[in-house]
């Protein structure tokens, strides 16, 4: 095609959009609104990824070691019958695993080298205890001073793991289990498969949101261009009569639905700041937090989105819209 040509087909679709200006306010207008409900849905499930990530973060495996204690006070303590004494001298060596704390030390390491483990620290009893002292209501630990004497602490040396993805939870937390020295494992099963079913959730409705409001883009695309369509009916019917190609009149349709995708893109990037803004301002003012997603970090993906979408729907629905009327009516003119 040569620029001249180009030129004027461009211009031609440009022109389009002002000839028909109440059209296009219509269809930029619900394209837009179409556009800020997709762009608010992605902040809110950018915000619940967030929120959800902290969650993860605060769901901490507590790993205990199969050490003395847990020989001791554990569930592998022997069961005594009515009457009969456990002389804690008796335990032998071979009765448990972890020995000293270079023991616990590898097995950390080698827990901290799994996949989905974010990290891995040792726990030994005596922070566990103080741990446990901490939590009670003030004035109470002393009732807790005789376990700091030698042997009185009755806690297992350990490990706080942090988990990298709450997907596969249930898995790496049988895989820790499984360790040689790892005597039990305390976690939130039940607060993995809540964020699990809630990330579900989410991106299901997220789909099945922007997958709607997509459909309505391209329909109201599709009926501007229509609009257009038959006002240059007898225009288009001369055009093929004198041996324009489809292409050729396909164009300036063409550019006009993209110009309304991009318009209605920029339109749509303004209200979702202003929009979002004043939700988050109100939020944050309530509530004090701060772990909400900023706008300006998300700002060039939400707008390359609303451009995308907009492109697609302006091309696509001029492209069908046209293509169907040439292939019916387009050539009436030259029949007369």
């Amino acid at each position: 095609m040569r620029l001249g040509s180009a030129k004027y087909l461009f211009g031609e679709g440009v022109k389009n959009v002002w000839v028909n200006r109440l059209m296009t306010i219509a269809s930029v207008g619900v394209l837009t609104a179409c556009m800020v409900l997709i762009g608010l849905a992605l902040l809110i499930s950018f915000n619940v990824d967030k929120a959800l990530g902290n969650l993860e973060q605060q769901n901490v495996v507590m790993v205990y070691f199969n050490d003395k204690n847990s020989v001791l006070y554990g569930d592998s303590a022997p069961i005594l019958a009515e009457g009969e004494t456990f002389d804690a001298k008796n335990i032998t060596d071979s009765q448990f695993l972890v020995h000293n704390k270079e023991e616990a030390l590898s097995i950390v390491n080698e827990i901290k080298g799994m996949d989905n483990v974010a990290d891995a620290t040792y726990v030994s009893k005596e922070e566990a205890l103080e741990s446990v002292k901490k939590t009670m209501l003030e004035g109470k630990e002393q009732y807790f001073e005789f376990l700091d004497e030698d042997g009185g602490n009755p806690l297992s040396d350990g490990a706080r793991v942090k988990l990298s993805d709450m997907a596969t939870f249930n898995e790496t937390v049988e895989k820790i289990k499984a360790v040689s020295g790892v005597s039990t494992v305390q976690s939130q099963g039940e607060l993995a498969d809540v964020i699990n079913s809630i990330k579900s959730g989410v991106g299901m409705a997220g789909v099945w949101i922007v997958l709607i409001l997509l459909v309505i883009s391209l329909v109201i695309v599709s009926n501007t261009i229509r609009v257009t369509m038959y006002n240059r009916k007898l225009e288009i019917s001369i055009m093929k009569a004198v041996g324009a190609t489809d292409g050729f009149i396909r164009v300036p349709f063409v550019v006009e639905g993209v110009a309304i995708g991009i318009i209605s893109a920029i339109f749509a990037e303004t209200l979702v700041y202003f929009c979002y803004r004043i939700a988050t301002d109100t939020i944050m003012g309530s509530l004090g937090t701060s772990t909400i997603v900023s706008f300006s970090s998300k700002a060039l993906l939400l707008l390359g989105v609303f451009v995308a979408i907009g492109v697609f729907a302006g091309v696509f629905g001029s492209i069908v819209m046209i293509s169907k009327y040439l292939k019916k009516e387009g050539s009436e003119f030259s029949a007369i």
